[in-house]
């Protein structure tokens, strides 16, 4: 079983955003702003990848799951991102990072999705960049 970290979202998981009614409505303990220092964000075709970039923050909020939805949950994000372990095909891959909580400025062990090798390196060399890093406030 995968170590259960709260999940750091910046997209369309966000409240306020299509997906997360869909999936986080009701199978979250707590929602906190957040940001991730390292990375920058992208718009894709209807949503956001991060990219690691030093330097760079990305907006979001900080998702602890409840412990009873935290497998299901898992499996629909990891769906939802079209992550699986080891795929080459991933546009996205789940990884721990450090995430900041904005309202006291501690530090978190959080998954993130972050775009997967062969999405970033066509963002870099194509992307539209959101600058802010936050897709909330996206033109």
């Amino acid at each position: 079983m995968t170590t259960p970290l709260p999940f750091f979202v910046y997209g369309t998981l966000r409240p306020g955003e299509p997906n997360h009614d869909l999936f986080l409505r009701g199978h979250t303990r707590s929602e906190e702003p957040g940001r991730l220092h390292g990375a920058v964000l992208y718009a894709g075709p209807g949503y956001p990848y991060a990219v690691e970039a030093p330097g760079s923050t990305v907006v979001g909020e900080l998702v602890t799951a409840r412990a009873e939805s935290y497998p299901r949950l898992l499996l629909a994000l990891d769906r939802l991102e079209d992550y699986a372990p080891g795929d080459p095909r991933n546009l996205y891959e789940r990884v721990e990072r450090r995430v900041t909580r904005e309202a006291d400025g501690t530090a978190v062990r959080a998954w993130v999705y972050l775009a997967a090798p062969a999405v970033t390196a066509a963002l870099r060399a194509h992307g539209e960049l959101i600058e802010g890093g936050d897709w909330a406030n996206r033109p």
